[in-house]
This record gives C-alpha cells, structure tokens and sequence, in this order.
C-alpha cells in the first residue's frame, strides 16, 4: 500500500522518486507523526512488480455538458481571530465554475473567478477552453442569457438551459 501510494503521487504530482519521499516525509513532519517513508531506491525496485492503473483524458464527441459553479470560502490567516473575538469582517469568496461530461464524469473544464462575476459571464470562457465536439450542453437557469445562448450557437452546441424563473 505504502509503494502504490508513493508511485501514484509520483505519477500524478509529475514528481521524481526522491522529490515524492521527501514531499511524503515533510507531510508526515506536519501532522506530527512518527513514520518516514520508505527509500526512494526501494521504491523504484519494488515498482516493477506492481501495476497502477490511470485512467486517461477520454478524447473526441462530448455526448452530453453539465455546467455549474459553486462557491468558495477563502480562509486567511485571521480566519482564528474572527471566530474567538466574534468580531465581523468581510469574508472573501471565490466561485469555481465546472464542466463536467454526464456519461464519464470527467472534468472537462474549470476556471476561478472572483465572486462578482455571474455565472453567465465565465460561461463562454469555459466552453472556449474544451476543444472537443459538444453535442449537447446543459446548465441551470442562471445560464439563461443571450450571451450564453449566443455561445451556444456559435459553437453548434444544441441547449439544455431551463428559462429562469420568473421569466416572463
């Protein structure tokens, strides 16, 4: 177990063998446990006999988009000061925008914005970033707007984007 965790590391950080013992080493240091990890030369005998499967970036048509955004708390290093002098202070957020393929749950893209952008104005910016066909794309209400719809159909992207309520 320990060997597969550090190869899949190694794998997913980009890291050579040494830079993962140590990254392992200096974690285990933070959280105050007494372990080390094993021997980068270990490590790579023992790789030999062990099979990691990854599963690889899917490529061409993209059947089905979902689309969606959620928030993010950023926390500073004053977040213990607030929390013990109840003291009220402006909090940052972040909104992390998400398209995902519906039939392989694969992130396809993602972009960080601040939290005054809309939903709709980080849409074309994340349907520019795949360069795969999409054949169709959904999202919520909020996408309901010209710009979005325009995107769209410059894309050739067939839409799944319910009106917004209150629409008239």
């Amino acid at each position: 177990m320990a060997i597969s965790t550090v190869l899949m590391l190694k794998r997913v950080s980009c890291l050579v063998l040494r830079a993962a013992q140590g990254f392992i080493d200096s974690v285990f240091t933070l959280m105050k446990l007494p372990l080390r990890c094993l021997d980068y030369s270990c490590v790579s005998r023992r790789a030999k006999f062990i099979s990691i499967p990854f599963k690889n970036p899917t490529r061409g048509e993209i059947a089905h988009l979902v689309i969606d955004s959620t928030g993010l708390k950023v926390f500073a290093e004053d977040e213990w000061k607030v929390k013990k002098h109840s003291q009220e202070k402006r909090r940052v957020w972040r909104k992390r925008h998400l398209a995902v393929d519906a039939d392989t749950y694969e992130v396809i893209c993602a972009d960080l914005s601040l939290n005054n952008v809309t939903d709709a104005e980080a849409f074309p910016g994340l349907i520019r970033q795949t360069h795969r066909k999409i054949r169709v794309a959904s999202a919520n209400g909020a996408y309901d707007t010209k710009q979005c719809h325009d995107e769209l159909r410059r894309k050739k992207i067939k839409s799944l984007i319910p009106p917004r309520t209150r629409a008239s």
